[in-house]
């Protein structure tokens, strides 16, 4: 394995960082928002602060910038973007550190996504690093671990249960805690209900986790903490490894580790699983569907960043009385960032949202049909994560708007763009125009004000 570029590219074109904090009021619209999206749009990724050698850049070590727009009453009342102050990033700014502790003492900026829960503003991220709080005009609050009941470190990706409400991750902690993962679950008076150590060898990235009715998925697979790259203390410290057998774990959600299920899963790296839910076939035996985005390797020649491989969408069924996974290729078009309906997370569902990479389109495919319906931003212009808001009588899945972020590729302001969901072929419904470029990078959230007030 040998690494014959640098991290130049993930520090130039749409993935330069901005490099100033701006607030604007009554942002431009073209056409009209729909006056029920009360709340604020959210997006997290790596900006770094300074200057930064590309030869060791990685593109997951940026210090982590908040982009946000707050609607209100049909119109878009402001823009903000504000790096998040993790203890290293204050001191560098000459400003006062951030109220609390990280787990491990950390100082890392979250730099991976943001969500809403229970009143509060949370910018995350994997690998050993606490959730910071955010005030709702996104400045750096501190340091948070769920008033004193999270045990160690967060996840950069959670499952909101909408019927337990119940706020899931799977956490992992570099370097301290090489033999194990957490399951952690959070309730809705933000304390952390339960945590179930997982034993695992080889310390795997786990980005990501799924969530069923019955069972929480642990992703175990081979992009796993290189020694030799981890002592040097120079590069990130994850690799692909051909030796480390890719499985998925089938943690029951209501029992202990000993009762884990271990599926043999495919030869991939999966940073991003759309959904998954539990199946009884025909003659009665249960089974668990998965959709997700998987690449054929990952940090493999390319270990400053993500992008070496083709995502694509696939259809994995999980069958726990064999231990077997069999994979179905839904799409071999490059897609990933999936998203779907909020309100059927861990159940059946129907349609997968996702970026189309390599086009910069927004597609929404029928997981049932395989159908897929492209919304085409235009020469130029990339459409990152989209994200499905349902309306408020809404009765189906694509009863509601798509929110997606596009980019200029000539280096112009992003727009913040509205698509109705029954039709996403037509114009969008809005179009808010930022005053500036919003980078590549990962996740967001749309927060109603009903989860998170002023």
């Amino acid at each position: 394995m040998v690494s014959s570029v640098t991290g130049r590219k993930y520090l130039e074109g749409s993935r330069a960082p901005v490099t100033e904090e701006l607030t604007t009021y009554d942002l431009p619209i073209t056409g009209q928002i729909p006056e029920e999206l009360e709340g604020r749009w959210l997006r997290n990724g790596p900006n770094p602060y300074g200057n930064v050698d590309p030869n060791s850049y990685h593109w997951f070590l940026g210090d982590g910038m908040i982009h946000g727009v707050r609607l209100r009453g049909g119109k878009a009342e402001w823009y903000r973007n504000r790096w998040v102050r993790g203890k290293d990033l204050a001191e560098r700014l000459g400003e006062e550190p951030p109220s609390g502790e990280c787990f491990r003492n950390s100082g890392f900026s979250p730099n991976t996504s943001v969500i809403g829960h229970s009143g509060h503003t949370l910018a995350l991220v994997e690998a050993g690093i606490s959730p910071v709080s955010l005030t709702y005009e996104l400045e750096t609050i501190g340091y948070t671990n769920f008033e004193g009941t999270l045990p160690g470190a967060f996840t950069a990706h959670t499952k909101f249960d909408p019927v337990s409400e119940e706020l899931h991750g799977v956490c992992y902690t570099y370097p301290d805690i090489p033999d194990r993962v957490q399951h952690v679950v959070v309730g809705m008076d933000n304390r952390v209900k339960k945590v179930t150590d997982v034993p695992l060898d080889g310390m795997p990235m786990i980005h990501d986790m799924s969530l069923t009715e019955t069972y929480a998925l642990i992703y175990d697979l081979p992009v796993c903490v290189d020694i030799e790259m981890a002592m040097s203390g120079k590069r990130f410290p994850f690799a692909w490894n051909d030796d480390h057998q890719p499985r998925v774990g089938l943690l029951p959600r209501n029992e202990t580790a000993e009762d884990i299920i271990w599926c043999e899963a495919p030869s991939c790296y999966v940073f991003h699983p759309v959904n998954a839910f539990d199946v009884q076939t025909n003659d009665g035996t249960n089974q668990v569907v998965v959709d997700l985005c998987r690449f054929d390797r990952m940090f493999y020649s390319d270990l400053h960043g993500p992008f070496e491989s083709i995502p694509k969408l696939a259809r994995w069924t999980i069958d726990p009385t064999t231990g077997t996974v069999s994979e179905d290729i839904v799409s071999e078009q490059s897609q990933d960032f999936p998203t779907h309906d909020p309100r059927v997370v861990a159940r059946k569902y129907q349609y997968a949202y996702t970026s189309w990479l390599d086009l910069g389109h927004t597609c929404r495919t029928d997981m049932e049909t395989g159908e897929t319906i492209l919304h085409n931003h235009g020469e130029g212009r990339f459409g990152a994560e989209p994200l499905f808001i349902p309306r408020a009588d809404g009765e189906n899945e694509e009863d509601g708007w798509v929110m997606v972020v596009v980019n200029d590729q000539n280096n112009g302001p992003a727009e913040l763009v509205i698509l109705d969901a029954n039709d996403m072929t037509k114009e969008p419904v809005a179009r808010i125009h930022l005053p500036q470029r919003v980078p590549d990078g990962f996740h967001g959230s749309w927060v109603p004000d009903t989860v998170v007030s002023p």
